[in-house]
């Protein structure tokens, strides 16, 4: 390539790539979980979940696009935990939250409730639990980016990412901090 031709395809490069990279360089980076299941992810949103005043962790959104498309899209929801909770007590909440969102079969809400139970562990200040929102397919699960397991149930998954990002979460600021989307 003639030296010329080669200054012209670099600025070309540059004012195309720029914004790209300026966005992508104006998020934090992205856990390694998260890069290996949405491979280049975008920060939606983030936000801090508290229970009368308590801290009880900090959330933050990647996807695959720049802009929150609903409860269809490929997704990571990662949770960093503010202090010491049980895995079972997570998996307690988590059936009572789905069961708000919509009324669960009870063998349904028991091999949930079971599964969790199994799969997620205690957790302590700055332990990050990940979950990503497969189409289709369920959810899979990180702890501190090494992986947990999954729940290959699609309606599940609706339910469970729902708690957080379903326009009738019973935490609808921290709903909007994460999609941008007020109800």
């Amino acid at each position: 390539m003639k030296p010329a031709l080669f200054c012209q395809f670099a600025i070309v490069a540059c004012v195309v790539l720029s914004p790209l990279h300026a966005a992508l360089a104006a998020q934090p980076p992205a856990p390694a979980a998260v890069t290996t299941e949405l491979r280049q992810p975008f920060l939606l949103g983030q936000g801090t979940h508290r229970w009368f005043g308590l801290k009880i962790f900090d959330a933050t959104l990647w996807s695959t696009t720049q802009e929150w498309q609903g409860l269809t899209q490929r997704f990571a929801l990662e949770l960093r935990y503010a202090r010491h909770l049980s895995g079972k007590k997570i998996a307690e909440v988590s059936i009572e939250e789905m069961q708000k969102l919509e009324k669960l079969k009870p063998e349904q809400q028991q091999r949930w409730l079971q599964q969790m139970q199994a799969m997620f562990p205690d957790v302590e200040e700055n332990t990050r639990l990940t979950g990503v929102h497969l189409p289709g397919e369920g959810a899979r699960f990180f702890l501190n980016d090494q992986p947990l397991g999954e729940i290959g149930d699609p309606e599940f998954a609706r339910l469970f990412f729902g708690i957080w990002l379903d326009s009738r979460s019973s935490v609808p600021a921290l709903r909007a901090q994460l999609t941008g989307k007020p109800r």
